[in-house]
């Protein structure tokens, strides 16, 4: 396994990402990305600041004979999604990401990369560090916990920033450029745990949903990739039918903007209606395999005797919780008229976890509208509410409108032109970009985003490929010189 990343080119970007790797960084745990962050721009010599959340603003001045151009600030967050295989044994606040060089790309051992949005961050350190790039003001905006509630953003004070340009780097398709994304909003549901004594006559199992590739809730969301906890509430709602099965315990996905890979539950069975169950498994399997035999060839159920619970879920409970998350939307809801392949509206039901008095159930709403965003809520809220649960919907924010007179969009689409004999691709995104809440604090603020081409963030699968970085470096250094004058 080669792991010498620091041999890659552009040197500049691909040593400080090394070092990020070595860093744990999970949401809300970035205390010590930001120290190093921090420390970094101080050993430079050059302006940095933390603010009460832990944001960091590093500035540079200008290249001299350059301070006539629009003051450039570049943004990345510098969180990541912890995800792993569950046969990988990884703490992410403690142990470090095992990149590695395969072929075309880098990845990570069994564990997300962080390329999202490390290859951001370590980019804005290799522009803070650089002595040949022609630049004019520059400021580097690292933003904390991006990937769990945007609540670095959020926490944006006005007079904070004073550049012109905003240039975020968390884009994943080298090429594209975006000017507009889709808002989003946490929904989070809540059920008590009402129990009852495990009855005789009963067999426990354990029931397993993995080998599905998940990914991310917004860029992803439109691919027909299974989720996990549908797919086996499907099964528990069939065997509760057919079998009588009784739910104890159910656990599935751990990120609210992570399509979640992996489910399990602790079941009972009547001993009369063993064979009958195993048979219903078997024919689910080749059923789920056949419907996601284009998207998800690895999906795999598994069943499994294990010890009798402690407790079973009161069985009026089950029923209502059951048919509540079988029915709840996910998914596209809506594509966006007349953009070619633009979702415009989604949910994705992440988060499905029996605690000790509660049954807890997380969604990521997403919309560039926001009239559709709030009517998805609502929806949901009167679903889960008829079924006895408590719904509440929180953390909104705003997307990005585009604007097709951007000055840096032109010059950038105009540099890339020149460069590489093509134009750049101009699209919106269906993910949350912190550009709409920025633009929120700074509206006069002209944004773009772009990025390096990096496949299935948010999962173990994800990827960063290794020639679009040094392409994003050299049209970012581009870019740099031909900003518009003030």
């Amino acid at each position: 396994m080669n792991t010498k990343l620091e041999t890659l080119a552009p040197a500049g970007i691909w040593n400080n990402f090394k070092s990020l790797t070595q860093i744990p960084r999970p949401s809300k745990k970035e205390s010590r990305v930001v120290e190093f962050i921090k420390s970094f721009g101080e050993k430079l010599g050059l302006e940095t600041f933390v603010d009460s959340v832990g944001n960091i603003v590093i500035r540079k001045p200008a290249t001299p004979g350059m301070e006539n151009l629009k003051g450039v600030i570049f943004q990345s967050h510098v969180d990541m999604v912890p995800q792993k295989n569950s046969d990988k044994k990884h703490d992410f606040e403690k142990d470090p990401i095992e990149a590695y060089i395969d072929d075309e790309w880098v990845r990570a051992n069994g564990t997300t990369l962080g390329a999202d949005n490390g290859i951001g961050v370590a980019a804005m350190m290799a522009v803070l560090e650089s002595k040949d790039l022609q630049h004019g003001p520059v400021e580097c905006l690292f933003t904390i916990d991006e990937e769990t509630g945007m609540t670095g953003a959020f926490a944006l004070k006005p007079g904070m920033l004073k550049g012109d340009i905003l240039m975020n780097l968390d884009s994943e398709h080298e090429g594209e450029l975006f000017i507009g994304c889709a808002g989003g909003m946490d929904g989070n549901i809540e059920f008590d745990y009402v129990a009852n004594e495990v009855p005789e006559g009963y067999a426990p199992f354990l029931v397993k949903v993995s080998g599905l590739k998940g990914g991310h809730s917004g860029l992803d969301i439109h691919l027909g990739r299974g989720n996990s906890n549908l797919v086996l509430i499907r099964l528990l709602r069939k065997a509760e039918e057919e079998t009588g099965l009784r739910l104890c315990e159910f656990e599935g996905g751990n990120m609210r903007n992570a399509i979640p890979r992996e489910a399990h539950a602790t079941i009972l069975i009547p001993e009369s209606g063993k064979k009958e169950f195993n048979t219903l498994v078997e024919d689910f399997h080749k059923i789920i395999s056949k419907e996601l035999e284009a998207t998800e060839p690895d999906f795999v159920i598994e069943v499994t005797a294990t010890a009798k619970p402690a407790r079973v879920m009161e069985p009026g409970l089950q029923k209502r919780v059951i048919a509540s998350i079988f029915t709840c939307p996910n998914g596209v809801i809506r594509m966006t008229d007349g953009i070619e392949d633009l979702v415009e509206t989604s949910t994705n039901l992440s988060i499905v976890k029996t605690n000790t008095d509660t049954i807890n159930i997380s969604c990521l709403l997403r919309s560039s509208v926001d009239s559709a965003k709030k009517n998805l809520s609502e929806m949901m809220k009167a679903l889960f509410e008829l079924a006895g649960g408590r719904a509440t919907f929180s953390g909104s924010y705003p997307g990005w409108k585009p604007n097709m007179n951007s000055s840096i969009m032109k010059t950038m689409d105009s540099v890339y032109q020149k460069k590489y004999g093509k134009k750049m691709e101009i699209k919106a995104v269906h993910a949350g970009l912190e550009c709409g809440i920025i633009g929120g604090v700074y509206p006069n603020l002209d944004m773009v985003s772009f990025g390096p081409t990096i496949k299935h963030p948010h999962s173990p699968d994800e990827k960063v490929h290794i020639a679009s970085v040094q392409k994003f470096w050299d049209f970012l250094v581009e870019t740099l010189k031909n900003v518009p004058v003030k």
